[in-house]
């Protein structure tokens, strides 16, 4: 993924009107408290060693990088895993053209649980890896683990499929894993996103749309924080008021922190263009020093994980399930 353009400004949650009665203990522009409960009984299960045996198990199959064995290995372990938890699953398999012209394989694995259902989330991380470095000082031209920048997101979303498989909601959930989101270059205009796009263009179910859609992208690094990118505010501020109050509500205020970043070009994107589902993207931003000081670079690897950091996003979700906001209220 890559930064369109950044303007930071803080933010307080003003627009907690848009939760009716739904809210949390959050602050207005007062700095007034308001104490509400959205959760009334915490959803527990998530486990965050489960998930990060699950980033441990990507990276065992080698580099994530497009047309290669490793590559392949990883995609058919993700859609059998999935399956084992999903009421239906599907492999899509297509084909997409990279910035240097080259033909590459794209491989979108894709689970639903209760898909008759009519209220519906979307859920989505991609799960290759970037093929180069590029912003090492050493061997800058070689793939990554991406242990966060791909594998963390895909981790969390196994977890709570495995709790789904447990415990079904009344809301229908959707899991899409996208495929060569990092096969591209910044200078070259559409080159990211490949799988989404390729989805975009190949629903995997005709006229398929969602309530509202959440894209997870390095979602596991130490000290991370997730702040409101723009395009997210302008597509699914109804979606970021909520889940920011969720996770204020369980105590991960100090990941799910109140301010506003530029634009991202990542896969909400592409599934907003194609569908208009309000998408959202939980990514980890800093406003001081941008994104994690090992974004593709060889220090993204198992190292750079914490556990903290992908329980407090997969606890958030999963009570976000349980607990949505009022238009999906079950």
């Amino acid at each position: 993924m890559k930064f369109k353009f950044v303007i930071f400004a803080t933010i307080f949650y003003s627009l907690i009107c848009i939760l009716n009665s739904c809210t949390s203990n959050i602050k207005n522009n007062n700095s007034e408290e308001l104490d509400v409960k959205i959760v009334t009984k915490p959803v527990s299960g998530f486990s965050q060693d489960s998930a990060f045996y699950f980033i441990q198990k990507q990276l065992s199959f080698g580099y994530r990088v497009s047309g290669t064995k490793e590559h392949e290995k990883c995609a058919n372990w993700l859609f059998q895993k999935l399956k084992s938890y999903s009421d239906t699953a599907i492999f899509q398999r297509g084909g997409a053209i990279t910035y240097n012209k080259k033909r590459i394989p794209v491989y979108n694995i894709i689970g639903s649980f209760n898909p008759k259902a009519t209220k519906r989330i979307l859920f989505a991380s991609h799960w290759d890896s970037r093929p180069w470095g590029d912003q090492d000082d050493v061997d800058a031209d070689k793939p990554i683990d991406a242990a966060n920048d791909g594998a963390s997101g895909v981790a969390v979303l196994l977890e709570i499929a495995r709790n789904l498989s447990i415990s079904k909601p009344d809301v229908g959930i959707d899991i899409i894993f996208f495929d060569a989101e990092d096969y591209g270059k910044g200078e070259f205009e559409n080159s990211f996103c490949l799988g989404s796009q390729y989805w975009g263009k190949n629903l995997h179910s005709p006229n398929y749309t969602a309530n509202f859609g959440v894209l997870l992208d390095m979602v596991g690094g130490k000290n991370a924080q997730f702040m409101w990118e723009e395009n997210s505010n302008t597509w699914g501020n109804f979606a970021l008021v909520h889940i920011w109050a969720v996770a204020q509500e369980l105590g991960h205020a100090n990941y799910f922190v109140g301010n506003t970043i530029g634009q991202i070009i990542d896969d909400h994107k592409y599934v907003y263009e194609a569908t208009k589902i309000p998408m959202i993207d939980i990514i980890q931003y800093n406003p001081q020093t941008g994104f994690a000081p090992y974004w593709h670079t060889h220090d993204d690897n198992i190292e750079s994980i914490d556990k903290n950091t992908l329980f407090a996003v997969g606890n958030t979700l999963q009570n976000v399930i349980f607990f949505p906001p009022p238009s999906l209220s079950y």
